[in-house]
């Protein structure tokens, strides 16, 4: 690929710092990138209404790739609206230990949680009936589980041989035990994709059981697809066990009719972070991270890699802004980042 052309989604609060750290990285990396900027400040989104998500949704589905910062939600959020536009079924976030952030939790842990983003009680605001009652229903659907199956297997290959030398094994986790009908339906999904995929391990857990043993023994958990209520909390849970929510970065995935993906968005997990805005304090890790899994599935693993060895570098040696403890500005950390990477990119 000579070029990559990329939806650049502007958002609030530190989110032009974000921008600013990933333009300085985009520029050092040996590759034409083009951003086509979308101001999705709050400002812009409440002044313009849903014509501020039509001028995304037709920029993604042309470059098929986007960058989103954080934004703020005030009347609606244009997470779910964009997501709900362009049929995003499938959450990728990585939850893996960093050398030199300090975590009460001491074992390693290499997590690549695969979330179906649609559905469950999510999906459903719930209903009160009568004075003392409430309920919600919770669906599971085909189509989304099949992408979320089929991305799991295919990322456990991916990865696994990228970066371990070997296929990763997938878990899938439900309470298929007491939700019959609708976790059942998923793990046979999963089960039926997992014989696609012969030579990647498959194992079941129910979710209780899941967290317990992540805890206990990470080490056996390496992809786990789940549904989304579920997925939600291994997230969280996840980034608590690695010690930072300001390092977590995620993928949003679309699918064409062959389970191919189809258009990809990427973010940070953190939010705006108004009491730091303008301050170039702001750690740019988390997007920093997101920006790496973009250049990763435009097939630059290379480019990728070598941007996470500079930051995961200079993060255990302790070359990082202060909130890990560190005693960096964003300029500086994103400068280093940018000379440590010199060292890991293809000649």
């Amino acid at each position: 690929m000579s070029s990559i052309k990329i939806t650049e989604l502007l958002g609030d609060g530190i989110g032009p710092e974000l921008a600013k750290s990933i333009h300085a990285i985009a520029d050092a990396l040996p590759v034409d990138i083009e951003f086509e900027p979308i101001d999705w400040s709050v400002e812009t989104r409440e002044k313009k209404g849903l014509l501020s998500i039509d001028e995304a949704e037709a920029s993604m589905r042309a470059t098929k790739l986007a960058l989103k910062y954080p934004t703020e939600t005030r009347t609606r959020s244009p997470n779910a609206l964009i997501r709900r536009r362009l049929d995003f079924s499938v959450i990728y976030r990585p939850a893996i230990s960093i050398k030199g952030i300090n975590s009460n939790f001491k074992e390693n842990v290499n997590l690549h949680i695969i979330r179906v983003a649609t559905g469950g009680t999510y999906d459903d605001p719930g209903q009160r009936i009568g004075l003392d009652s409430a309920i919600s229903v919770r669906m599971v659907e085909t189509r989304p589980c099949m992408h979320a199956a089929n991305f799991a297997f295919d990322l456990a290959r991916k990865k696994g041989n990228i970066y371990g030398g070997r296929n990763y094994s997938v878990t899938s986790s439900s309470k298929y035990t007491i939700q019959k009908v609708t976790d059942g339906l998923f793990e046979s999904i999963v089960k039926k994709v997992a014989s696609d995929y012969s030579d990647v391990k498959h194992n079941v857990e129910l979710f209780d059981a899941l967290l317990a043993k992540v805890i206990m023994k990470p080490q056996d958990f390496e992809v786990v697809v789940t549904l989304n209520e579920y997925g939600d909390f291994l997230s969280d849970m996840a980034s608590g066990l690695v010690g930072s929510l300001g390092t977590g970065a995620s993928g949003n995935y679309s699918f064409t009719d062959d389970y191919k993906v189809d258009i990809a968005m990427f973010d940070p997990a953190g939010g705006t972070a108004p009491d730091i805005a303008g301050k170039n304090v702001a750690n740019p890790s988390a997007v920093l991270l997101a920006f790496g899994m973009l250049l990763d599935h435009v097939d630059r693993y290379d480019l990728g890699h070598a941007l996470r060895l500079a930051l995961l570098g200079a993060i255990e040696d302790g070359e990082c802004t202060r909130d890990l403890k560190g005693k960096l500005n964003t300029d500086e950390f994103t400068q280093v980042v940018i000379d440590r990477m010199q060292d890991h990119l293809p000649k």
